[in-house]
């Protein structure tokens, strides 16, 4: 028996996996959590032979727990962008998949990784060989990685030991090159690019 971790902060979407993994003879569903530090807790008490993580989930995200879990882990994902993909691949995770991908092609790709190779979509690696450069400063990606919180002005500028003004002045700079109209878009755009 494969035993599996399956982490999904979307209820339907984790209920879902859990049900149909399940039906797999050869596959244990051994814990189900709804947040990054939840699967990292699971991971550690269950030690599961692979762990399904979403990549979005609260408090942290799928990269995040990744690290932190002692097993392989196949990253489930609505936002394919090569960028994440680059940044999965660098922290070790052994499968990169969209949440388009069928229970029963997920159900042959745990069992490819548990076997020690490797998964990536192979519309995801195509997309990352024509992926541009990430026109930011790393000065302007520091402080988007700390608007990501979604806190204040004042707040980031403590984070990133710059005065307020000077925080302004990187978020709108960023934000024109990005296109967006607010910190927030432009910390998510950067995100799902991978560039933070």
């Amino acid at each position: 028996m494969i035993r599996v971790l399956i982490a999904d902060d979307e209820a339907l979407i984790r209920g879902a996996l859990v049900a149909l993994l399940g039906l797999e003879g050869d596959l244990e569903i051994v814990a189900e959590e709804e947040t990054s530090t939840g699967a990292v807790a699971a991971a550690a008490r269950t030690r599961p032979d692979v762990a399904v993580l979403d990549l979005e989930m609260p408090p942290g995200d799928g990269l995040v727990a990744a690290e932190q879990i002692d097993a392989p882990v196949v990253l489930v994902t609505r936002h394919a962008r090569p960028g994440v993909l680059r940044r999965a691949l660098s922290t070790g995770v052994r499968a990169f998949v969209p949440k388009t991908t069928p229970a029963s092609r997920l159900a042959e790709i745990i069992r490819e990784v548990h076997a020690g190779r490797r998964y990536v979509d192979p519309d995801i690696a195509a997309s990352a060989l024509t992926e541009n450069d990430c026109p930011l400063t790393a000065r302007e990606l520091e402080v988007l990685r700390a608007a990501r919180s979604g806190e204040s002005i004042a707040w980031i500028s403590e984070q990133v030991h710059l005065a307020p003004g000077t925080v302004r002045n990187y978020l709108s700079s960023a934000m024109a090159k990005i296109g967006v109209s607010s910190r927030h878009a432009a910390a998510q755009h950067a995100w799902e690019q991978g560039w933070i």
